[in-house]
């Protein structure tokens, strides 16, 4: 496991979960830990790609497991940008101190920025010459003094989360690695699915299972996303030459 630590004294505090004994008694902040560090422990995959970009200004994510891991990554460092940038706003900053909600976002920034530094150190150990370049986000569209606004794009960051892992197990690889990291995407994406499911009872009690999310008619499944449905919402809350090109997941 790397011992890099995280930047900045709020990120550098909330890695110490990875490396010490959890001292919080919050069952969000203790999954979200121990997918990421569940992942960290499993990865291993062959430097089968680069990220040559062929198209223009985007940034080409690669293709087979490096692909789908630098993926991942980009969704990440999105989640993680958004939460960080929220918790500027006056939105969060008006929350009473210790409030339900409060905690809720605390707890989903911590768990967004442990995911975004578990892949990154997984792609810097494994495949380094790979791995994607720090992205740039695009909130312009959000605002965050307004908590409609801001629950809002947390519900869509989270239910797109969800519906990209679930859309992008295919694209691993079948040798060990591969299915080492389908174990550890699993894991991470119950984390995910339980934020999707907080943000939306936060805005609605009780509509954290709705058709758009689970195909109640039929199978009862959570819904999946392809990497191009996907990188097309990510790339509206991305910079031009941040945006995702994901043509080699197909």
């Amino acid at each position: 496991m790397s011992d890099n630590k995280l930047l900045g004294s709020d990120e550098a505090e909330f890695a110490k979960p990875l490396y010490t004994p959890i001292k919080r008694r919050s069952f969000f902040m203790y999954a979200g830990a121990t997918a990421g560090a569940t992942a960290l422990l499993l990865a291993g995959c062959d430097d089968d790609d680069n990220n040559t970009d062929n198209m223009p200004g985007m940034v080409n994510v690669g293709s087979g497991s490096v692909g789908v891991l630098n993926y991942a990554y980009a969704l990440e460092q999105l989640e993680a940008a958004f939460y960080t940038q929220l918790r500027t706003g006056t939105y969060y900053t008006g929350l009473a101190s210790g409030s339900a909600e409060k905690q809720i976002l605390d707890d989903l920034y911590y768990h967004e920025v442990i995911h975004r530094e578990f892949f990154k150190a997984a792609l810097t150990r494994d495949a380094a010459s790979s791995i994607i370049k720090p992205l740039e986000p695009d909130f312009s569209s959000i605002n965050f003094t307004n908590r409609a606004s801001v629950l809002g794009a947390a519900k869509a960051f989270e239910d797109l989360g969800v519906a990209a892992y679930n859309g992008a197990a295919r694209f691993l690889g079948t040798d060990n690695a591969g299915l080492n990291y389908l174990v550890a995407a699993g894991k991470i994406v119950s984390v995910e699915a339980r934020h999707a499911a907080i943000i939306r009872d936060l805005l609605s009690e009780g509509s954290f299972v709705d058709s758009d999310v689970v195909t109640i008619a039929t199978n009862g499944l959570e819904i999946s996303k392809t990497p191009t449905e996907v990188a097309t919402v990510a790339n509206t809350y991305l910079k031009d030459g941040s945006k995702l090109n994901v043509s080699g997941l197909v």
